[in-house]
């Protein structure tokens, strides 16, 4: 079976960032120590919390010795980064990288060692959603949309990228929008919590969703992704603990979705298509159900009664997800639907399953019907971008 990665990444070069500093100084993103080490995109105005080193450890791994640790249906551990190979690699930074990371041209070297057919490209630089100032938020998106669709034509039709959508100012937003739908991008990527002070249901997105279900041009929301939020209004946890902050990611969309699914977005736009991507799909079976008792509780304690349509007539109609090695949303796959799974790799992220997808797949898959899997690993995401590959 041939097999599509419906989320995977890049790792940015400097082209990303050509001119921002010049235009907005300290705030804007910049490479710094390129080819050491310390290789990094850094926000000066940010102290070290605007670091962010640019690596695709999943690239480190050799399949062909598979000396790394992986339990049964699930991804690699976390990498060993303390070997000197891996040092010497770490050394050179960016120019460590393989070549496919780097080079779109190169990519199928590395599609081709996992036994993928294609990829969809999410970014690699999350704060491409998350800065505070609007203007530099659309500069930066334009220049990264401009990179990508070089990096990805370079691959000759085995990558597909997915456009940064400027929300945080939806003029821009409209506008960005027709010109990546016009380069021939298939889909895009809007960040997957709302600005604080605008929630998705505002009116101001109106012609953003519009433009978007008519071209039937899918949106997704990667885990990550999310809008600038002042820091008096973050939540500040007693006890910070990353364990709890990954295990709980799915959290950080399921607002996003309650303001999609139940406040009028999706009945307003019934052919816009929304694809949450990168937090796993095992909960949502039980989301679903949970959600649709608190519209019904929330309408009995008005006095009145909820005539709306069900979420989970809304998630089959409208939304689809992504997994890696998520076993429980395969079990669970004939309520969240089998046409709204897509299956992705995270390359070249530390969490993929690079490169030993298949590997992965034949595991997670035991048991299902072939046509399942067909769909899930492959026909759906190719029906969903409207592909032919």
């Amino acid at each position: 079976m041939d097999v599509i990665s419906a989320d995977s990444h890049v790792v940015e070069s400097e082209d990303v960032f050509i001119g921002l500093p010049e235009r907005f100084g300290d705030d804007a993103p910049r490479v710094t120590n390129a080819g050491t080490m310390k290789d990094s995109i850094v926000i000066p105005s940010k102290g070290p919390a605007g670091i962010r080193r640019r690596m695709g450890f999943a690239g480190l791994r050799v399949k062909e010795a598979e000396d790394f640790d992986r339990q049964k249906y699930r991804k690699p551990d976390v990498d060993d980064i303390s070997t000197p190979e891996n040092q010497a690699i770490l050394e050179k930074g960016y120019d460590g990288l393989r070549a496919g990371i780097r080079d779109g041209a190169y990519r199928h070297e590395d599609q081709e060692i996992d036994g993928i057919k294609a990829e969809f490209l999410y970014p690699g630089f999350f704060g491409l959603f998350a800065f505070d100032d609007p203007e530099l938020l659309v500069a930066c998106q334009k220049n990264y949309n401009d990179w990508l669709h070089d990096y990805a034509t370079s691959a000759n039709g085995r990558l597909f990228g997915l456009a940064a959508i400027p929300m945080q100012d939806p003029e821009a937003a409209v506008f960005e929008l027709d010109r990546v739908i016009k380069m021939g991008y298939r889909g895009g990527c809007i960040p997957c919590t709302s600005p604080l002070n605008r929630p998705y249901f505002d009116l101001s997105y109106e012609p953003i969703w519009t433009l978007a279900e008519e071209a039937g041009f899918p949106l997704s929301m990667h885990v990550g992704t999310n809008s600038y939020v002042p820091k008096e209004f973050r939540v500040k946890h007693h006890r910070p603990d990353s364990v709890f902050d990954y295990g709980n990611s799915p959290s950080t969309i399921q607002r996003t979705l309650v303001e999609l699914m139940c406040r009028g977005v999706c009945e307003r736009h019934p052919n816009l298509k929304l694809v949450v991507s990168e937090f796993n799909a095992g909960w949502i079976a039980f989301w679903l159900n949970r959600i649709e008792q608190g519209l019904h509780r929330d309408a009995r304690f008005k006095m009145d009664e909820f005539t709306g349509e069900r979420p989970q007539e809304v998630w089959e109609r409208q939304f689809w997800a992504t997994i890696e090695d998520d076993r429980p949303a395969l079990l669970t796959r004939e309520i969240i639907g089998v046409k709204n799974l897509m299956w992705g790799s995270d390359y070249p992220h530390v969490d993929s399953t690079w490169p030993c997808s298949l590997n992965v797949i034949e595991e997670i898959f035991e048991g299902i019907p072939d046509a399942d899997r067909q769909a899930i690993t492959h026909d759906n995401v190719r029906e969903l971008y409207g592909i032919t590959i």
